[in-house]
């Protein structure tokens, strides 16, 4: 039993600078890169790994096709069941290859393909980018990566420079238009407004017409800007004066729409090379942040993912507790959950019951048969989050033995 109970409670291999979506009810998280031995290892690309919401379980499944190489960096998006990868970084350098696999498979294979077909021009090689989804479109913005002496621009802030093959790195903050339906890629006429100054690590979220970035990094400067672009008219809104506190400037932070007029910002970097644990609201109704008080200090996060649940729920997966550029050991595996309005009534009766189960296992049989199998798969939930606690818990006090 235990065994079987340890396979069944498995989660996804702790990492950081991975691609996570949601789809339907579940969570699917690919790539990313861990540190063994002060070696950054990308992790195979080969596996997929899908956490389902209401039993708390993970699976992973093996990945066929044309497989992207093992990257970290790189811009995970969903569209019409649809994961699309775009660029990355490897072992080689920087990509600008664009991917995608059908996460609603009907024989539970799940099968890569590369796009090579597209019209237009792609971006050029890069990674920590973001984009948009927008009417079927993927909308990409910066990113850090190189371009040749023929490809410089003033969308692109020049870092260093190997003068011998005349290749240049930086920082962008060019717009970029994958539409889905024609498999074309474009560059939109920016028709007015100051564009954000180039920067890779930020995070960009979309609200109705509007795609937000908020932060990042470029050269040594951090940043906690503002700036929103009108997806119709290709309108830069310029930095939004916000009024009240802020969030301090971060990098590799995540900011996630939650209703039709909010955005969730959680964790990052910041200035002086601090992880952050911090979580704020932004509401555009009121034009101010929010600090959220009661998320604990000691779960700090940098480029992890997060996604929106099916509740409400902002769902943080791995990154690393540690700062990346001094002490890459710190990647995590956990799933942060944060509840940002209340949950149903269902809800809360499903969790209550599945809870005390073991008070309740002379009723719960008696339910309707629909309710039944909800039940089952919050007892599965709670069981797993208990086993995973108690885990965690041995492992503390197994470290605490070792360093006494």
């Amino acid at each position: 039993m235990a065994a079987d109970s340890a396979e069944q409670f498995c989660v996804a291999e702790e990492r950081s600078g991975h691609c996570a979506v949601v789809d339907g009810n579940f969570l699917y998280v690919w790539g990313g890169y861990v540190s063994i031995e002060e070696n950054e290892v990308y992790l195979p690309n080969d596996e997929l790994w899908i956490y389902e919401m209401d039993s708390g379980l993970w699976t992973m499944h093996l990945m066929e096709g044309e497989l992207p190489t093992s990257m970290s960096g790189s811009c995970g998006a969903s569209i019409n069941g649809k994961l699309y990868i775009f660029g990355g970084f490897d072992d080689k350098g920087y990509s600008n290859r664009l991917y995608y696999v059908n996460l609603r498979t009907k024989n539970g294979t799940y099968r890569w393909k590369k796009i090579t077909n597209f019209k237009g021009q792609p971006p050029t090689p890069r990674d920590k980018l973001s984009c948009w989804v927008y009417k079927d479109r993927l909308i990409y913005f910066g990113g850090y990566g190189c371009r040749k002496h023929n490809e410089l621009s003033d969308c692109f802030d020049v870092h260093d420079a190997f003068w011998e093959g005349q290749i240049f790195w930086g920082w962008h903050n060019d717009v970029h238009v994958f539409d889905t339906t024609t498999q074309t890629w474009s560059q939109p006429a920016i028709r007015g407004g100051d564009p954000p100054q180039p920067r890779a690590a930020h995070t960009c979220a979309v609200l109705g017409n509007k795609g937000y970035i908020f932060g990042g990094r470029v050269l040594q400067t951090r940043m906690n800007d503002l700036h929103c672009l009108n997806l119709d008219t290709w309108t830069w809104s310029g930095r939004i004066n916000i009024s009240g506190e802020k969030p301090k400037d971060r990098s590799w932070h995540t900011l996630t729409p939650i209703g039709d007029d909010r955005l969730f910002l959680f964790g990052g970097l910041s200035s002086d090379n601090v992880p952050l644990s911090d979580g704020w609201i932004h509401s555009i109704a009121t034009n101010g942040w929010k600090q959220l008080t009661h998320l604990p200090k000691s779960r700090p996060r940098l480029w992890h993912t997060a996604c929106l649940g099916k509740e409400g729920e902002v769902m943080v997966f791995g990154g690393s507790k540690d700062d990346l550029h001094f002490m890459d050991t710190g990647h995590c595996s956990d799933l942060l959950i944060f509840q940002t309005q209340p949950y149903s009534l269902l809800r809360l009766c499903l969790d209550c019951i599945g809870k005390n189960a073991a008070l309740l296992k002379t009723q719960i049989p008696c339910l309707p048969s629909k309710l039944l199998q909800q039940v089952l798969k919050k007892i599965t939930f709670w069981a797993a989050v208990s086993h995973r606690q108690e885990k965690k818990a041995e492992t503390e006090r197994q470290s605490q033995l070792n360093t006494t």
